[in-house]
């Protein structure tokens, strides 16, 4: 972790003094963690994230500007969140952002910033993320085969991600955790090849359940359980299972025996872990969401861009207040599975 960052972490060591109890939900869950998105675009058009045409699905609203994200952010750890994740579309695309994390990062309330990105961008950017006081960083990874790689994001590169994750190495950063959406007959074969990735490196590889975006409705034919994944693994390695740190989120990790990384399922669809969530987020037009399967969302920017802080922390607490217990998904038809993925950043 960076000074910086060490600084932040003793600052606050449970969400913000004098916080407790603020963002609890009806359901006694104790709400800590921001998604925030900062931007709808993204220099890639993965097939389970975006149309090729995102525009059929854009919200037609730029941006909230960096001064309201950092309004917004700093009025949500005054009530209890102490962990942010930056998201997207896909957040480095964004210019300025370094500056803008970099505020963000010194909020006295702040316990953790983290980071999601798709790598494309991270070998030129790693250093300056890493001195603006980001602790950790997640990196999409869905395929180790190039020409794959390319076809599931219709376009990426490969090499680029790789190369990425070497200098956030070289930066400093924790191992980074590589997110995984295996897909049945795309990329559910890599399974063992991104396990083994685990053995020789510290990386926490997670396997994330297909789910149902950008008006799919036949994708359940892509879907496979993080149970069925885990199984496969287990026909050529034992696991043993990972004691949650309380940042684990919502993966189950588990470890091969010996290995220096370990590997999650993240089954959202298949075992809900609705009753332990403790994220709300925030869309990059300030759209806030307390599920991401949620159908509505409550515009934050009469709030935020007018400066008016105390409403602002009211509506936090409102949507906190009546996060759902669990999301309706199985209870879905077929033409409400939208779930603008690139919008609400995943």
């Amino acid at each position: 972790m960076s000074t910086k960052g060490q600084s932040l972490k003793t600052a606050t060591q449970d969400c913000g003094a004098g916080a407790e109890g603020l963002a609890t939900d009806s359901h006694g869950r104790r709400i800590n963690y921001l998604r925030l998105s900062v931007t709808d675009n993204c220099n890639l058009r993965c097939r389970y994230c975006m149309p090729h045409d995102a525009r059929k699905l854009s919200c037609g609203s730029p941006p909230l500007s960096y001064d309201a994200l950092l309004r917004l952010a700093r009025c949500a750890t005054e009530i209890g969140i102490g962990k942010i994740r930056i998201t997207g579309g896909e957040p480095l695309v964004r210019p300025g952002l370094i500056d803008f994390l970099d505020k963000l990062s010194a909020l006295p309330l702040l316990d953790e910033l983290v980071l999601t990105t798709n790598g494309m961008l991270l070998e030129k950017m790693a250093s300056g993320l890493r001195a603006a006081g980001v602790n950790r960083l997640n990196v999409s990874l869905d395929s180790l085969d190039a020409e794959r790689f390319r076809d599931i994001t219709r376009g990426g590169r490969l090499s680029s991600v790789l190369s990425g994750l070497k200098a956030a190495q070289d930066a400093g950063f924790p191992a980074p955790k590589i997110n995984v959406v295996l897909m049945r007959d795309v990329n559910d074969h890599e399974a063992l090849d991104f396990a083994e990735l685990t053995i020789d490196a510290p990386y926490v590889v997670r396997f994330i359940e297909y789910m149902p975006t950008v008006g799919e409705q036949d994708w359940r034919r892509s879907f496979i359980s993080g149970g069925e994944i885990l199984n496969r693994i287990r026909e050529r390695y034992s696991l043993e299972e990972v004691k949650d740190s309380g940042r684990a989120g919502p993966a189950r990790n588990f470890r091969i025996p010996g290995a220096k990384g370990a590997l999650g399922v993240v089954t959202a669809v298949s075992e809900h872990f609705c009753g332990s969530c403790n994220r709300i987020r925030v869309t990059a037009a300030g759209f806030a969401k307390s599920c991401l399967f949620g159908m509505g969302a409550i515009d934050l920017k009469p709030y935020v861009v007018a400066g008016r802080e105390k409403e602002l922390q009211a509506v936090l607490r409102q949507i906190i207040s009546e996060k759902p217990l669990g999301h309706s998904l199985d209870h879905r038809l077929p033409d409400e599975d939208k779930v603008a993925m690139y919008q609400v950043g995943g």
